[in-house]
């Protein structure tokens, strides 16, 4: 089974992303859902930016940010820092934001 790629936080204060990012790619972009060794799905995002000093970070919240019309800061990575594989919290409605990634990943269930 596999288990979504977000969930709402406990609060009710926004929500849990699971997401897969590859550095120094072509273009900047939300590449769709994918799934993990572990049966957890993803969204696959992907930036031109390289893996050093948060430099990718920084690239994907922006990217984040823009494509969902979010402000930065309610972007956070709270896991995953140095690893393609990162947990994000967003702050925010957890329906709206629900609605709003299943509008970014192509409409795929989540």
């Amino acid at each position: 089974m596999e288990k979504p790629f977000c969930d709402t936080l406990a609060d009710g204060s926004g929500i849990r992303l699971f997401l897969r990012l590859t550095p120094k790619a072509s273009r900047n972009a939300i590449a769709g859902v994918g799934v993990n060794g572990n049966g957890q799905q993803q969204i696959r995002a992907v930036v031109t930016a390289v893996p050093e000093n948060g430099k990718a970070n920084i690239a994907l919240i922006k990217l984040l940010a823009k494509a969902a019309k979010w402000p930065k800061s309610s972007v956070e990575i709270v896991a995953g820092h140095t690893d393609r594989n990162k947990v994000l919290e967003i702050s925010g409605d957890p329906d709206a934001l629900i609605a709003q990634l299943h509008e970014l990943t192509g409409g795929q269930d989540i």
